[in-house]
C-alpha cells in the first residue's frame, strides 16, 4: 500500500462505531503492522475477554501485537522511536487514559503532551484510535466524569498533532481534518462512501440545456499545425496526434502540458437482479476493497503514474426489468453528488480524471441506457459473459438480454430525457458518473472514459449539457461491444487499438504513459530547420 506523504491520523468514534475496524483497513494490505494494544487484558471480566479476542482475531496474521497494560508510558515511547518504515496503529486512547488513571499517575496532562510530541515527532505512521465521548451525557460518577474529561484533553492534543482526524459514525468515515499542503492521504481516505447520496448545492441547476464551456479548438488546431512542423526523423504522431490536439484544447494551449496530477475515480455500485447474472458482488467488493487499499492491477498501475484513486460507493441499482433502477429524487441526487466529485478534484489541483467503475450487473446497465438512447439492438451491445476460469457464461448472457429487453418494454411509453433514462435503467454508478462529465467540463478538466459506464454516461450528458463530451478522451475501447458503439456515436475515436480489458480504469492507466510521453514530446521538440521562419525555404517539389 502506498502512503506516500502522510504520517499521522486520529481515529474517533463512539462505542460499537466500527473505529478500530476502520483504523485497521486503512493498513490492511500494506506491510506488517505494530499493533499497540492499550486495555487491560480482561482476564476477570468474560465480555471483555471475548471483545479482544474479536479484534484479535480479525488482525492479520503477520502484525505483531505489543501489549502495553500495565506500562502506558511506552507508548510515548514506542512511537518517538518508530522508524520510517515502520506502520503502528494504537488501539485505543481509550484503554490508554484508563491505565494512567488506574495506575494513578501524578500529571496526566504532562503523558497527554508527551504523547502528542511524540505522535508529532515520530518518523513512522501512526494512526490512534480513540474513542469520542463528548457527545454523550455528562457520567454521573467522578471515575466517569474524570476520564471524559481526560479523554476529551488527549483527543483535542492528538487531533492538534496528527496530519488528518476523522470521526466514525455508524461505520461511516467522516473527514473532520484534512493534511496541510504536502501531505496526501491513502486511497481509503479519499472515499466517501455512500449507500443514500447527500442532497448537495452545486451552485447550478443540473437540467437540459446547459451551457457549458467548450475546449479551445483554436489551440488544437494550432498543435495539430506544429506537429506536423516538429523535427521528426519519421512520419509524425499518427493517432497520438489526436491526444496532443486534445491536451492543448482543453489546457488552451497549442504546447499543452503533460498531465501530472492524475485522479481515478472508480465507481463502485452493484446492479440488483438479472441484470448482474453471471456478476458475483462479492468479486465487485473484492476489487474496490484492493482499490481502496492500494492492492490490485488498478491500483498497481496507479502508483506507477503516480495517480491517486478514489474510490466511491454509490447506491445499488434496482432490477431494471421489474423497476426503476433509481427514483426520480435520487438522480438529482447522484448527478448533483457526482459534479461535486469534479468540483473538489479541480480545486486539489487535478489536471485529468480517469473515470471507472466496478459492480455486479454494470456492463448491463450500460447497454441498457446505450439501448434506450441510440435504439440498438440489445445484442449488439452486450458482450459475452466470461467466468472467471475464463469460460464463456451463455445462460448469464442471455439472462441479461432479457433483462433489458424487459426494462425497455417495461418503459416504452415513458419520456426518453437523460434523467428519465438514468432513473429507469441506469442506477447510480451511471448516473453518478453523469454528474462527474457534467461537473468536469464546467471546470475545463479533461475526462479519460474507460468502459462501458464511462460511455453510457457520456450519452446521457449530451442530453444535459452536450458540450461534456468534448472534454472527454477514450484511450483504448477494449473491443466491448458498448464501447465501440457509444463512441462511434459520439464520435469519440480511441486512441489506441489494443483491446485491453484490465476492468474499468486499469486500461486507460495503462495508456496514461505513453499519452503523457507524446504531449511532453510534442512540446519539447523544435520545429524541423527547414521549415523554420529564419531557416532556408523548402527545397521546390519535382516538376516545378
Amino acid at each position: 500500500m502506498s502512503f506516500d506523504g502522510w504520517s499521522t491520523i486520529l481515529v474517533l468514534g463512539g462505542i460499537r462505531s466500527g473505529k478500530s475496524a476502520f483504523a485497521e483497513s486503512l493498513v490492511a494490505s500494506g506491510k506488517p503492522v505494530r499493533y499497540l494494544a492499550t486495555a487491560a487484558t480482561g482476564a476477570d471480566d468474560p465480555e471483555w475477554a471475548a471483545r479482544l479476542a474479536a479484534h484479535q482475531a480479525r488482525r492479520p496474521q503477520d502484525w505483531i501485537t505489543e501489549e502495553l497494560a500495565g506500562d502506558p508510558g511506552r507508548l510515548a515511547t514506542l512511537i518517538a522511536e518508530a522508524e520510517p518504515d515502520d506502520t503502528l496503529v494504537v488501539d485505543d486512547l481509550g484503554g490508554w487514559i484508563t491505565e494512567q488513571l488506574n495506575l494513578g499517575v501524578d500529571s496526566l496532562a504532562v503523558a497527554v503532551r508527551d504523547l502528542a510530541a511524540a505522535v508529532r515527532a515520530s518518523a513512522g505512521r501512526t494512526i490512534v484510535v480513540s474513542p469520542e465521548v463528548g457527545l454523550s451525557v455528562v457520567p454521573p460518577t467522578a471515575l466517569g466524569r474524570a476520564f471524559a474529561d481526560e479523554i476529551g484533553v488527549a483527543n483535542q492534543a492528538l487531533a492538534e498533532a496528527c496530519d488528518a482526524v476523522v470521526l466514525v459514525v455508524a461505520g461511516q468515515p467522516t473527514w473532520i481534518k484534512r493534511p496541510p499542503p504536502g501531505k496526501t492521504l491513502p486511497a481509503q481516505v479519499l472515499q466517501e462512501p455512500t449507500q443514500t447520496l447527500p442532497a448537495l448545492s452545486t451552485g447550478m441547476v443540473i437540467q437540459p440545456g446547459m451551457d457549458l464551456p467548450m475546449p479551445d479548438e483554436g489551440a488544437a488546431a494550432q498543435a495539430r499545425n506544429r506537429l506536423r512542423r516538429l523535427d521528426l526523423p519519421g512520419a509524425g504522431f499518427g493517432a497520438l496526434a489526436a491526444t496532443v490536439a486534445f491536451a492543448a484544447a482543453t489546457q488552451g494551449n497549442p504546447i499543452p502540458a503533460a498531465w501530472q496530477a492524475v485522479r481515478v475515480l472508480l465507481l463502485h455500485g452493484d446492479h440488483e437482479g438479472a441484470a448482474s447474472a453471471g456478476d458475483a458482488p462479492a468479486e465487485a467488493e473484492r476489487r474496490a476493497r484492493e482499490a481502496r487499499a492500494g492492492d490490485g492491477v488498478l491500483a498497481a498501475l496507479a502508483a506507477e503514474s503516480k495517480a491517486t484513486v478514489q474510490v466511491v460507493d454509490v447506491p445499488a441499482g434496482r432490477p431494471l426489468d421489474i423497476e426503476d433502477a433509481l427514483t426520480a429524487v435520487e438522480v438529482d441526487q447522484a448527478l448533483a453528488y457526482g459534479w461535486r466529485l469534479a468540483e473538489d478534484a479541480a480545486d486539489a489541483g487535478v489536471e485529468v480524471l480517469v473515470l471507472g467503475a466496478c459492480g455486479a450487473g454494470t456492463e448491463t446497465a450500460a447497454a441498457a441506457v446505450t439501448s434506450a438512447i441510440t435504439g440498438t439492438e440489445v445484442v449488439a451491445l452486450l458482450a459475452r459473459v466470461t467466468a472467471p476460469d475464463g469460460r464463456f457464461d451463455d445462460g448469464a448472457w442471455i439472462a441479461r438480454c432479457a433483462a433489458i429487453r424487459d426494462g425497455l418494454q417495461r418503459t416504452r411509453s415513458r419520456p426518453r430525457s437523460a434523467h428519465d433514462l438514468l432513473a429507469a435503467l441506469g442506477g447510480g454508478d451511471i448516473a453518478v458518473a453523469t454528474g462527474i462529465l457534467l461537473g468536469a467540463a464546467s471546470r475545463r478538466t479533461p475526462v479519460l472514459l474507460d468502459g462501458p459506464v464511462g460511455v453510457a454516461a457520456a450519452l446521457a450528458s449530451r442530453d444535459i449539457g452536450g458540450q461534456a463530451r468534448h472534454w472527454c478522451l477514450l484511450p483504448d475501447d477494449g473491443g466491448h461491444p458498448t464501447v465501440r458503439h457509444a463512441a462511434g456515436v459520439l464520435d469519440l475515436v480511441p486512441v489506441l487499438d489494443l483491446r485491453l480489458g484490465l476492468g474499468e480504469g486499469a486500461t486507460a492507466l495503462a495508456a496514461l504513459p505513453l499519452l503523457r510521453t507524446m504531449i511532453g514530446i510534442a512540446g519539447t521538440l523544435p520545429i524541423h530547420p527547414a521549415l523554420r521562419e529564419d531557416g532556408p525555404d523548402p527545397a521546390p517539389e519535382l516538376g516545378d
